[in-house]
């Protein structure tokens, strides 16, 4: 009898491990062969209206039946149609800038219905990454700027590096006080294991074709012409780095900000990184009452694979940017 319980509960077992193989299964292949129907979907939301069905809602709870009558009355003879709009766009930057095929979208579709009257308020958050990502991330704001679209950047807690680079392209950059701001420098770190390979007779055979087509390398043993290349192009990305602040922000010293140093926003003003001490949420409600504003956002599909993975993709980065917050407060 104890023989056929456990054998029994053996069997339940395996088969709901076989039943939960096979819904995943399932479901990866009902995900395969949905049908496409583009890569994403682009949304405009009308945060204008969301405030004002906010503001009525407080209005009725907080005054009396009479007196929110006459306040209503008094809101419906000033509500007028505005002829210029504010578009919003959130960036959120990871390491590899991949945010930017989102921008790319969410930029194109402001360019199609924008006016020169119009503007756009980015509120960007980045500390920086892949120097191709974020150049790409740059140009994208940077059409803007060619279709005569005014730009504004808010800044609430980070634009750090290659978020800096982004921030520059703006008419106007406006950072909350404890906003993390600047960090104009190259940086670059890889481990060598080379000592631990020999100390353990494992042998890296690398073979290239041109001088430089390695400089340094994770495995092999680093000379000293390699690492001074690598030097010499970390410096002639700072170079560039430095002349594209230059040409966009023309009021900054860029000598005396260009150091790889960070600033806090009041910092930050007084080295004019930063053009306003103003968080975005104030500076939408100080919009509200001029402009219709819309939050335009473009959402990548993603497949079933990629949103198996996505909560473990986002524990390693709040892993990591809890690690870079000890090491600035340390």
């Amino acid at each position: 009898m104890d023989f056929l319980i456990e054998y029994a509960m053996f069997l339940a077992k395996a088969v709901t491990i076989v039943l939960a193989i096979g819904a995943v299964l399932v479901m990866a292949l009902m995900a395969a062969m949905k049908p496409k129907t583009g890569k994403g979907d682009l949304n405009f939301e009308d945060l204008s209206a969301n405030y004002q069905h906010l503001l009525n809602g407080l209005q009725q709870e907080l005054l009396g039946k009479k007196a929110y009558k006459q306040w209503a009355k008094v809101q419906k003879e000033q509500d007028k149609v505005h002829d210029n709009r504010l578009f919003v766009i959130d960036f959120d930057g990871s390491m590899d800038a991949g945010e930017v095929a989102s921008l790319r979208e969410e930029i194109t579709a402001v360019l199609a219905v924008a006016k020169p009257e119009d503007e756009v308020l980015l509120r960007l958050e980045s500390g920086g990454g892949v120097v191709h990502g974020y150049g790409l991330a740059a140009s994208q704001l940077d059409r803007l700027k060619q279709h005569k679209i005014p730009l504004t950047v808010a800044v609430d807690k980070v634009a750090a590096s290659g978020g800096y680079m982004m921030a520059c392209i703006a008419d106007r950059i406006i950072a909350a006080p404890f906003a993390i701001v600047g960090s104009i420098g190259v940086v670059a770190q890889l481990p060598n294991f080379h000592k631990l390979l020999k100390k353990n007779k494992i042998d890296v055979e690398q073979f290239t074709a041109g001088e430089f087509k390695r400089t340094v390398t994770m495995f092999a043993e680093n000379t000293d012409k390699g690492r001074e290349k690598f030097q010499r192009e970390l410096e002639e990305t700072h170079v560039l780095f430095k002349d594209f602040v230059r040409q966009h922000r023309p009021v900054l010293d860029i000598d005396d900000v260009a150091t790889g140093e960070h600033w806090f926003g009041y910092q930050a003003l007084s080295l004019r990184l930063v053009d306003e001490l103003k968080t975005s949420d104030d500076y939408l409600l100080s919009q509200m009452a001029q402009r219709q504003v819309f939050l335009v956002k473009y959402e990548i599909k993603k497949s079933f694979a990629e949103k198996a993975g996505l909560s473990a993709a986002l524990a390693v980065r709040t892993l990591v940017q809890q690690a870079n917050r000890l090491v600035i407060w340390r």
